[in-house]
């Protein structure tokens, strides 16, 4: 049994991964891992800035600046919220749509080799363990 000490040890170097998986599959998009993220985020839907920069874990300066940036090269847009109209959601242009796709498909691919050495158990054990952690 793991103890404490290798267990932060370990989700933290998984994290160092999965960053450094990010960085290298958006990379050749012309992205930042954080505009990927974005980018995949809004896969499921528009968002409105505060739940976005919950989501992302950034300032809503900070995200305001990244939108703009996504905005000129015509990746995402801003839509009136339609319930508030001091809000607007950001959504995907089809370009950003195919551009998110890709970035999705690449990590995914990434990780899907990389967890190829765990039999289906322990990937359902893993899977079962960041599902509980993460909810």
């Amino acid at each position: 049994m793991a103890t404490h000490t290798e267990l932060v040890g370990s989700l933290v170097g998984l994290m160092h991964v999965l960053q450094d998986l990010y960085a290298e599959t958006s990379r050749p998009l012309g992205l930042t891992p954080q505009q990927a993220h974005l980018l995949c985020v809004l896969l499921a839907g528009p968002q409105g800035m505060t739940d976005l920069s919950r989501i992302l874990s950034i300032e809503r300066s900070s995200l305001t600046s990244m939108v703009d940036r996504l905005e000129r090269r015509s990746l995402v847009a801003r839509n009136a919220h339609p319930t508030d109209r001091r809000a607007c959601q950001i959504v995907l242009t089809p370009g950003g749509h195919k551009l998110a796709d890709q970035a999705h498909t690449a990590f995914t691919e990434r990780v899907e080799a990389l967890t190829t050495v765990l039999s289906p158990t322990a990937r359902k054990a893993l899977t079962t363990a960041i599902t509980q952690i993460t909810l």
